[in-house]
């Protein structure tokens, strides 16, 4: 018997109250702030993006992307139309005394990752629930070879209760330009964007392990075929 029912979209995305259409409020200066970075990007580091038509046009979904590093966030917060509330790292949230007031307006979400964070699921939840757009990396830590790693289960925890679409991207070239880097100035390098296909999960047994692996090993499957 199957596990997990999978589908990917062309079929509407679940309903959202009216009211609350996008589930999002956007903070002061970040639409302006948002285009400058956007545009210096383009200039500085020729940003390629890919696949922009296959985002839902409305209504809530999931980023679920490959993670280098700080740029990553930086690159999908500039390119995609939608405000993003991230979930995020501790050793990223508190990196300076400036960062936790920075990823408050932002609308990001603190994220422990030494062991199951309740509190962070069910805001990502409510801002789902809200119409909102979710950002998570499910390899977790930042990966320090400079490849894909093994997803961890949040991503599935999220698609699986939620049943938001997954969209998938894949990132390149943000490794090479942070790699051995002093002060996190990167190097000119060409960076890209690449996004696929939604897809939504839906099951009985959401609190399955065995489920929340096969869910999680299917959208790593998909940020992978992005990459190569």
């Amino acid at each position: 018997m199957e596990l997990v029912r999978e589908a990917q979209l062309g079929a509407a995305p679940p309903a959202v109250d009216p009211r609350v259409r996008d589930g999002e409020t956007l903070p002061p200066l970040y639409r302006p702030l948002r285009t400058g970075l956007r545009r210096l990007l383009d200039m500085v580091f020729d940003l390629e993006v890919a696949g922009l038509e296959r985002l839902p046009p409305d209504g809530p979904y999931i980023v679920a992307a490959n993670h280098h590093n700080y740029l990553d966030g930086v690159l999908l917060c500039a390119a995609l139309p939608r405000r993003i509330a991230f979930l995020v790292m501790p050793r990223v949230y508190h990196a300076t005394r400036l960062h936790p007031p920075f990823h408050r307006w932002a609308g990001h979400i603190p994220l422990n990752l030494e062991r199951p964070d309740p509190t962070a699921i069910r805001r990502a939840l409510g801002i789902l629930e809200r119409g909102g757009v979710v950002g998570i990396f499910p390899e977790g830590p930042f990966s320090v070879r400079g490849r894909l790693e093994r997803g961890q289960p949040g991503v599935a925890l999220l698609a699986l209760h939620s049943s938001a679409p997954v969209v998938p991207v894949g990132i390149t070239g943000t490794y090479e330009a942070l790699a051995g880097r002093r002060l996190y100035v990167p190097r000119r390098r060409p960076l890209g964007i690449r996004i696929g296909a939604p897809r939504v999960f839906a099951a009985a047994r959401r609190g399955d392990k065995v489920l929340r692996d096969e869910v999680t090993r299917r959208i790593m499957a998909d940020i992978a075929a992005l990459l190569s």
